[in-house]
Parts: C-alpha cells; sequence; structure tokens
C-alpha cells in the first residue's frame, strides 16, 4: 500500500506541476501565453478562462474525497492536452514540440490508474472501510 501511495504521489505531484505552471501564465495573460495563442489562432480572451480551469482541475485532483469531480479534472487534463497538441501540430509547429504532449498523457495516466489503485486497496482493506469514503 505504501508503495502504490508513494507512485500515486509522484505521478500526481508532477502532473499538479505541469498544470500549475501552464495556468500561471494563462490567468495573468503574460505575453509569452499571448503569443503562443495569437500563433495557435486563438483569441487572448480564452486564456484566463483556460488558466483558471486547470487550476480548478489541480484543487479537484489535490483535495480528498469527491471522487466524480477527480474524474472530470482528469478528463479536462486529457481534453486541454489533446486540443494544445492538435492545435499545434495544425499550425505546423516541429514534431519535437510533441514531447511534452506525450509526458503530460503519461502523467495523466499515471496519475489516475494510481489513484483508482489505491482507493481499490484502501476499499478492499476491511480495517479501512471506514476511512474509504476520505481517501484521495
Amino acid at each position: 500500500m505504501k508503495k502504490l501511495t508513494i507512485t500515486y504521489w509522484i505521478f500526481t505531484g508532477l502532473l499538479v506541476a505541469l498544470m500549475l505552471l501552464g495556468s500561471i501564465p494563462d490567468i495573468m495573460s503574460t505575453p509569452e501565453a499571448v503569443a503562443l495563442f495569437n500563433h495557435l489562432g486563438y483569441p487572448a480572451y480564452l486564456l484566463p478562462f483556460i488558466g483558471i480551469a486547470k487550476l480548478l482541475g489541480v484543487v479537484a485532483i489535490l483535495i480528498p474525497g469527491f471522487p466524480r469531480l477527480k474524474e472530470w479534472a482528469y478528463a479536462g487534463f486529457v481534453i486541454d492536452l489533446t486540443g494544445a497538441m492538435y492545435s499545434s501540430i495544425s499550425v505546423g509547429d516541429p514534431a519535437g514540440g510533441l514531447v511534452i504532449f506525450f509526458i503530460g498523457y503519461i502523467l495523466i495516466a499515471g496519475s489516475y490508474v494510481f489513484y483508482h489503485k489505491k482507493r481499490k486497496a484502501v476499499s478492499s482493506n476491511p480495517i479501512n472501510i471506514n476511512k474509504s469514503v476520505t481517501t484521495n
């Protein structure tokens, strides 16, 4: 159980860091983020919306409980990453830049899979039955 929890937190910590590092410039509409959005053909007014959505997804994944909300957060991260990757490909960005997207997918998948393994392990342990409602 301890190894499972550590693996979950490694994937989740890296995922949260990736999403936070992407959300802060979006929320603040930094010149670099605006330039990237212009390059992709999107209006700058979408930046704060996407940044706040990423931030809320991070919060949903980190707070204990609320399993359905966590599912939506993971789905939102996949949609965000897929849209960004598709946009990058559509404007003809170099293929070398796609590596970060695959790293993001691996982090999302790892966090998601180990989240469910951890929940299953806690709920199947008779000692922890009462604690399973509040587990992360």
